[in-house]
C-alpha cells in the first residue's frame, strides 16, 4: 500500500522548486507565488529557484539541494515544481529516498518530473501528483476553474477526487477498447516513462492503469517509445491505458508528401490493439490548459464503457 502524504490545509506552507530547468518567464514564479496566497497558502522559494546553468535551473547539486531541504522541513507541506524541461533523471541516483519515504509530502508536477514520480514510486513508495506546474500553469493569468478546482480538491480533501472529467466539456475523449478496469495509477510523459526501463528507477507495471501524454512528439516517435514499452514486455502487465491530450503531436511532413503517413491516433490503436484491456483516449491531462490532476500510485477506475477515467480512493490522508 503506498504512503498518503497529509492533506494540505488552509494555512499550510508550499515549497517551490524547479528540479530540472529553469523558468522560461521569470515573472511566473511571481504570478504563481500571487496565485497561492490568494489561495490562502504561505510560499516558501527554494535558494536557487531563480538560478539557470545551460537548459538546467542550476547544477545537479543545487537543484538536488533545493529539493531535500524542501522535505526536510516541517513547514513544508506541499512541493511544487517551477516546470519540467529537462534534468531530473540525473537527480534519481543522488535522492536520499530513506529521508523521503520517512517525510513524505504531497508533490505536483509534470512533463520532464515524470522521472520523479517513478523514483519516488518505487524507492519511496508514497503517492505522488501529475498535475499543474507554475510556469505552464499556476502562472498563467486565465488559468481554467477546471484545472485549478481539481487541483485542490485532489490535495486538500482526503477522500476519492471521483471522475476527473467532472465539468470537463471538450469534445477529445475516444474510447479505443470498451470495457472497464481497477488498478493504481501509474504514468506521465511516455518519453520519460521509457528512460525508466531497466534502471533501478523502473516502477511496477503490473496490474496499473497507466496513463500517457507526450509533447511535440511525431507519430513515428510515439510508435517507437510505444513498441519500446511492448519489447520490454511492461505494457502487456497493465490492466488499463488511459491516454490524455498530445499536444502537438503531428507529422509536418504529413502535407507535404505523397508518401503515407500516420496520426498519433493510428498508431495508438495500432500498437495498443493487442493488449486486450480497456484503452481510452483524449482525457483531460497533459500539456494543455484544462489539465486534471492525477495521483500517482492512488486506486482508480478506467471506464471504457462511459469514457472515463475515475480516482476511487483517497489520494491524502
Amino acid at each position: 500500500m503506498p504512503i498518503k502524504p497529509p492533506r494540505l490545509n488552509h494555512g499550510d506552507t508550499i515549497g517551490i522548486v524547479a528540479p530540472a530547468s529553469a523558468p522560461i518567464d521569470a515573472k511566473a514564479i511571481d504570478r504563481s507565488v500571487k496565485v497561492l496566497q490568494r489561495l490562502g497558502f504561505k510560499v516558501k522559494l527554494g535558494k536557487h529557484l531563480r538560478k539557470k546553468q545551460g537548459f538546467l535551473a542550476g547544477s545537479d547539486e543545487e537543484r538536488l539541494g533545493d529539493l531535500m531541504s524542501m522535505f526536510r522541513d516541517p513547514e513544508v507541506k506541499a512541493i511544487l515544481c517551477a516546470r519540467g524541461g529537462y534534468g531530473t533523471a540525473r537527480l534519481l541516483p543522488l535522492l536520499d529516498y530513506k529521508l523521503i519515504r520517512t517525510n513524505p509530502k504531497i508533490f505536483v508536477c509534470y512533463s520532464d518530473i515524470t522521472s520523479l514520480h517513478c523514483g519516488f514510486q518505487k524507492k519511496a513508495n508514497f503517492v505522488t501528483f501529475h498535475g499543474p506546474m507554475l510556469h505552464s500553469d499556476l502562472g498563467k493569468k486565465d488559468i481554467p476553474d477546471f484545472t485549478l478546482h481539481g487541483f485542490l480538491n485532489a490535495l486538500t480533501r482526503p477522500y476519492a477526487a471521483g471522475s476527473i472529467c467532472k465539468d470537463y466539456h471538450g469534445r477529445t475523449i475516444s474510447v479505443l477498447r470498451r470495457g472497464k478496469a481497477c488498478g493504481r495509477l501509474l504514468g506521465g510523459n511516455i518519453s520519460l516513462l521509457c528512460t525508466t526501463l531497466g534502471t533501478p528507477y523502473q516502477p511496477s507495471f503490473k496490474q496499473k492503469i497507466l496513463f500517457l501524454e507526450d509533447l511535440d512528439e511525431a507519430p513515428y516517435r510515439f510508435d517507437r517509445m510505444l513498441t519500446h514499452l511492448l519489447n520490454a514486455g511492461v505494457l502487456q502487465q497493465v490492466a488499463g491505458v488511459a491516454i490524455g491530450i498530445n499536444k502537438n503531436c503531428l507529422d509536418p511532413q504529413a502535407v507535404k508528401t505523397k508518401e503515407y503517413r500516420q496520426t498519433v491516433e493510428d498508431v495508438l490503436k495500432e500498437r495498443l490493439a493487442g493488449l486486450k484491456v480497456p484503452i481510452v483516449a483524449g482525457l483531460p491531462f497533459g500539456h494543455v490548459p484544462l489539465n486534471a490532476t492525477l495521483p500517482v500510485g492512488a486506486r482508480a477506475e478506467l471506464d471504457g464503457m462511459n469514457g472515463d477515467l475515475v480516482i476511487i480512493e483517497a489520494a491524502v490522508s
